[in-house]
């Protein structure tokens, strides 16, 4: 059963970003752009500002100038409807640029990426004569009937130690996976970057509970979480004491008002009320009226 409340997609546009952080000044992300309306949305467009740059990190040897991700979650199927509806997106991209043929064919790339290799696309590609390369580990070229350079990047086989941030997208994380993921967000220094890696743990803590849960039992380990999540768990609790604060405000406003109309008091004369009692702007008073 899928669960719904793990946001894959932010988590995966979080840890390209970090993937390629050594390039991330030559490079624009845009998350979830839109074709058109929705649900025509591709998951990551990364666009290179400098054409002539090559990408350090092997997911991005392919780029060209425009280049589209699709990612799939553990929990969803990539197969070949998947493959046409990206090349498809890759096509009304292309199509909706400023002029015509503004955005070249030759300037598109397409990336589809999954923890697990999708075993039946690849019997598909070999039952219809494409051409398959494994250039790098975890990264498969697709050549022949294809408009755009194609890529299937397969998380799962990739060098753990050099892709921490898209290997810890995945349900199925060891402690010593969890262990090595914490110390590489130890290590970070930036105010982006830092940010950028709490979007990957927040997935990750949300898809591998009971990893938490052997390493909360674990002093040593349980000390390594902590200096991450603390923070970012007390920043959430100031943020709902201020929201049941702000909530428990409104509903004494509104008894207040109701209390006062049983009165028999004007509206007028509630607002000067609510104004001095509640300390609150003629304007915000005016809306519980």
């Amino acid at each position: 059963m899928k669960n719904t409340n793990i946001q894959w997609h932010p988590g995966f546009v979080a840890a390209m970003n970090l993937e390629l952080k050594q390039n991330r000044a030559d490079l624009i992300f845009e998350k979830e752009y839109n074709l058109n309306t929705k649900p025509l949305e591709i998951d990551l467009l990364v666009i290179k500002k400098n054409t002539d740059i090559r990408i350090d990190n092997e997911i991005g040897h392919i780029f060209r100038e425009h280049n589209i991700l699709e990612y799939k979650s553990p929990e969803d199927h990539m197969d070949i409807d998947t493959f046409y509806k990206v090349g498809a997106y890759a096509s009304l991209y292309k199509s909706y640029g400023n002029t015509v043929d503004s955005i070249k064919v030759e300037d598109i790339t397409i990336s589809l990426v999954r923890e697990n290799k999708p075993d039946g696309l690849f019997r598909y590609f070999e039952k219809n004569r494409y051409l398959v390369s494994n250039p790098y580990n975890g990264i498969y070229y697709i050549d022949g009937n294809v408009l755009f350079p194609t890529q299937i990047v397969v998380t799962k086989e990739l060098d753990k130690s050099a892709h921490i941030w898209l290997g810890a997208l995945s349900n199925k994380l060891k402690k010593q996976n969890m262990l090595e993921l914490l110390e590489n967000i130890k290590r970070l220094t930036g105010k982006i970057d830092k940010e950028l890696a709490d979007s990957v743990l927040e997935v990750s803590v949300g898809a591998n509970k009971q990893v938490i849960e052997e390493l909360i039992g674990d002093d040593n380990m349980y000390q390594s979480l902590m200096e991450i999540m603390e923070p970012k768990l007390l920043i959430r609790e100031k943020e709902a004491i201020k929201e049941g604060i702000k909530e428990g405000l409104k509903k004494g406003i509104r008894v207040t008002v109701d209390i006062l109309r049983d009165m028999g008091r004007q509206d007028d004369e509630i607002k000067t009320i609510l104004t001095e009692k509640y300390e609150i702007s003629a304007e915000e008073a005016t809306e519980y009226l």
